[in-house]
Parts: structure tokens; C-alpha cells; sequence
């Protein structure tokens, strides 16, 4: 039985809420169950330098936890006067995610930052993050469509992301906090809308895992991601995709 009493396949309650922050290009509220991240999307005219000249442009993320996400004060990174490596690793991940899907020689020479801060932590942060990253991106790309500075849309896909695990023996589907702490398996699924991968990351924080068990994470994440893309349209006022 796991700690909420959800059967194995079922996720927590998602919510996706568009237009959040008033002065953000695109915005998004993503909650899953008691997790909470707020992603904004800024459109800035230029690009690293690395890329210019190229014709092609740039999506990078920025997240953060604030100070009483978690069940103590955890103390800002800007007063360390650096971020961790937790941090750095979990903002690259957002990055290569959105990147993925969009077409950055179609998006031209500008850069689209996501910054995510994460309101409160229950574990899947990094999960929430990429999902309500997507819905941030569309919506400050579409405003680039709508003012005439982009002809068509330049993205390719969708993108979700969703935490699997092995809890106990059994494979369970987005694993709250309680549940993240013991579990003998962590695994993170990025998949586009039409279920291609874009990164999986799996730890044995246990016991080594087996082909079946990895095999049942990805069936059941798979099953996440179209419920995630489901609720991402929805959002975004598109049906159902």
C-alpha cells in the first residue's frame, strides 16, 4: 500500500495553471499534489555569445527552491554565493528538455529564458518544473506568432516530465515526498506529446533493478506523460491536442 493509499498507476492531482505572473512573457503554476513550481517564460533579443551569428537561438532554464519550500528553512544560494550541484543538474535537465522540441533555427537569433521556483517541495519538482516549463514556452512563443516577430510556431513537439520508483517491489507512478525517501528505485521520464524519449533518469538508491521492473516504470510513465499532455493542451486552450 503506498503512503497516499493511490494504486500504483495513479497519479496525484495536477493542476496546470496558465498567466500566473502578470509581467512574464508566458507563465505557468504547476501543481502536483502538494508540489508547486512557478515557471516564466522572459523573450530576450539576444542570444549567448557562443551562438552568435548563427541564425539560431536558445532556451535555457533557471531553477530554484525558496526558503520554506521545504519542511525547514533551507538558506537562499545567493546568499552562499553559489548554487549545487542539485541545482545546476536539475536546471540543465529543464534546458535540454524544452530544447528538444523547439526549433531554434526557426526561433532565430533571441533566447528564451524559464526561471522555476519552486513554491513548495513534496517531491517531483524537477518533474513539475519540465511539465509547466512547456506550457511557459508555448505561451511566450505563441506572443511572438501573435505580434508578427515569428511566422509559424517553432516547436516540434510537447515535452512532460513524470518521477517513477520502485517502492517496496512494485513499481509505482509519481512518487510524493514520503514516498521518494524510501524507495528502493528513483527513475525521472521526459517524453515528448507523441511519447519519444528525451531523458530518463534511473538511480538504485537500494536494491539494483531488473528489465521487468524498468520496463513496468517506463509502461506507467508513459500512461503519466499522456495524461500530463492531455492537461498541457488543455491549458493552453488547444482540446485535446
Amino acid at each position: 500500500m503506498r503512503p497516499s493509499g493511490r494504486a500504483p498507476e495513479m497519479m496525484r492531482p495536477v493542476s496546470l495553471e496558465p498567466g500566473i505572473a502578470k509581467y512574464a512573457e508566458g507563465s505557468c503554476l504547476a501543481k502536483f499534489g502538494d508540489t508547486q513550481v512557478l515557471c516564466a517564460a522572459t523573450v530576450e533579443e539576444r542570444v549567448p555569445p557562443f551562438l552568435r551569428n548563427t541564425g539560431r537561438g536558445w532556451v535555457t532554464a533557471e531553477y530554484g527552491m525558496l526558503p520554506r519550500s521545504t519542511l525547514t528553512r533551507t538558506e537562499r544560494e545567493a546568499a552562499r554565493g553559489r548554487q549545487s550541484g542539485r541545482t545546476q543538474e536539475i536546471q540543465r535537465l529543464i534546458g535540454r528538455s524544452l530544447r528538444a522540441i523547439t526549433d531554434l533555427v526557426a526561433l532565430g537569433e533571441r533566447q528564451i529564458r524559464i526561471d522555476c521556483d519552486v513554491l513548495q517541495a513534496d517531491g517531483g519538482t524537477r518533474t513539475a518544473a519540465v511539465t509547466g516549463s512547456y506550457i511557459a514556452l508555448h505561451k511566450a512563443l505563441s506572443g511572438l506568432v501573435a505580434s508578427g516577430q515569428l511566422p509559424v510556431l517553432p516547436l516540434r513537439d510537447s515535452v512532460a516530465a513524470v518521477s517513477c520508483g520502485v517502492v517496496g517491489s512494485a513499481a509505482v507512478l509519481d512518487l510524493d515526498y514520503a514516498e521518494d525517501s524510501q524507495a528502493m528505485t528513483d527513475a525521472n521520464f521526459v517524453l515528448t506529446g507523441r511519447s519519444a524519449i528525451v531523458e530518463i533518469q534511473a538511480t538504485a538508491e537500494g536494491a539494483p533493478f531488473d528489465e521487468a521492473l524498468f520496463a513496468e516504470m517506463l509502461r506507467l510513465a508513459r500512461a503519466g506523460i499522456r495524461d500530463l499532455t492531455r492537461r498541457q493542451w488543455q491549458a493552453l486552450g488547444l482540446g485535446a491536442g
